[in-house]
């Protein structure tokens, strides 16, 4: 017999209290900027044990204007924006180069927490590219060498082979340029904090940048 997806959907639940602590949020104590807040969350969610707090989704579109999302790492956030890297010559890097717009989405399950960044997306210049490359792991490295991301495959035997050429290169040769490698900055516009609650009294805060800095607001749930 096949999986009932429904009947399993109904089964699971919403931050679970074994598992999930929903701490309160006053948004009258936010800062006056988003990124410190970001900052805490970010620590707070590596404390409370989240698997992987780094990961993010990032959504683009294509230059027909549909969406596309995946899971990406970040790379960083300061001033100058929230940071990951890709090929420039990936299905990313295309749609960035068309319109170099994206979306953030973050999601912290064991605090029942969210933060979503819209904003503007740049290039960082090669030599910064490169040095956050190779600040990273060997897998990082022999992953960017093997290149070709978004292309079709013929088979996994070609995977395997062109990987293991790669994770050789990357061993003897650890700062191996690649030249498609690219770190981008998504420089934002709009950041929005979402903090659960158990009575689903969710509050939800967002920053909008304005030309006299940002601006705050409380959203409907």
């Amino acid at each position: 017999m096949g999986t009932d997806l429904h009947e399993l959907l109904r089964s699971l639940r919403v931050w679970d209290p074994k598992v999930t602590s929903l701490p309160a949020f006053d948004p009258t104590t936010a800062p006056d900027a988003p990124l410190p807040l970001f900052t805490t969350w970010f620590a707070e969610a590596v404390a409370a044990g989240q698997i992987e707090p780094h990961t993010m989704s990032l959504a683009t579109s294509d230059a027909e204007g549909r969406p596309d999302v995946r899971i990406v790492m970040m790379h960083g956030a300061d001033p100058d924006g929230w940071s990951f890297a890709t090929h420039v010559s990936s299905r990313k890097g295309a749609q960035l180069a068309d319109r170099p717009y994206a979306a953030l989405g973050f999601y912290w399950p064991v605090l029942g927490r969210q933060v979503r960044v819209r904003g503007p997306v740049t290039a960082a210049p090669s030599e910064e590219g490169q040095a956050d490359l190779h600040a990273r792991s060997t897998g990082a490295l022999a992953a960017a060498l093997t290149g070709r991301q978004s292309e079709p495959l013929d088979s996994l035997d070609e995977l395997a082979r062109v990987s293991a050429a790669a994770w050789d290169r990357a061993q003897q040769d650890p700062g191996a340029p690649v030249p498609t490698w690219t770190l981008y900055r998504l420089r934002p516009d709009e950041v929005e904090f979402f903090q659960g609650d158990g009575r689903r009294q969710h509050v939800r805060l967002v920053y909008r940048r304005g030309e006299a800095g940002w601006a705050k607001e409380l959203l409907w749930p």
